[in-house]
């Protein structure tokens, strides 16, 4: 069984920003996948059912983006889910919009929901499915990652979500090795 968090910040206000690419991701796939309808658990929203060859949860952290691991952590410790069957959906601010890419560990890149799974859980040895939201041109970093797509943006949007909801799936059913070498291909 995987875990499968996609972070974001709860309610219709946050739904659109570029902080929630992680929310936008599970939807996705509950939604495709038949895994409805959301259950409230852990201070989050979970669904549960199979996906790529098995079985996993999908979880929304109910609190702020800064504390997703107080939901993350206590779903994995329920269902029994060890750190590298743990796959997060996340924002990157290093990557160009429209950039996605699989990582396995690492650091946190002062991503605070990343700080608080990595406080709640066993580390950081869990996947990063990273979904490039580029860096603001000017002005703080809080609000580029609290405001909406640009218009251009959303154009792309969906076939960003639908590659990230690719990766997910052939992580969870090849393991991150295979699913890199099939994602990320050369630059031309």
């Amino acid at each position: 069984m995987h875990l499968v968090a996609g972070l974001g910040n709860p309610g219709p206000k946050y739904a659109g920003h570029r902080h929630n690419v992680g929310f936008m991701v599970v939807d996705r796939l509950a939604s495709a996948r038949g895994l409805l309808p959301w259950r409230e658990k852990f201070k989050a929203s979970i669904a549960k059912g199979r996906l790529g060859d098995g079985e996993a949860v999908l979880i929304k952290p109910g609190a702020y983006m800064n504390l997703s691991g107080e939901s993350v952590g206590p779903a994995a410790k329920f269902f029994k889910i060890s750190i590298d069957h743990v796959v997060v959906i996340h924002d990157e601010l290093d990557l160009p919009f429209g950039t996605v890419r699989i990582k396995v560990g690492g650091g946190t890149a002062g991503h605070n929901g990343l700080k608080s799974i990595v406080a709640h859980g066993e580390g950081p040895g869990f996947a990063r499915i990273r979904i490039g939201i580029g860096r603001p041109r000017g002005g703080p970093v809080e609000r580029w990652v609290l405001s909406d797509f640009s218009s251009d943006e959303r154009t792309q949007l969906d076939s960003v979500l639908e590659s990230a909801s690719a990766m997910v799936e052939d992580v969870l059913q090849h393991g991150t090795q295979t699913a890199m070498n099939r994602h990320h291909t050369a630059e031309p």
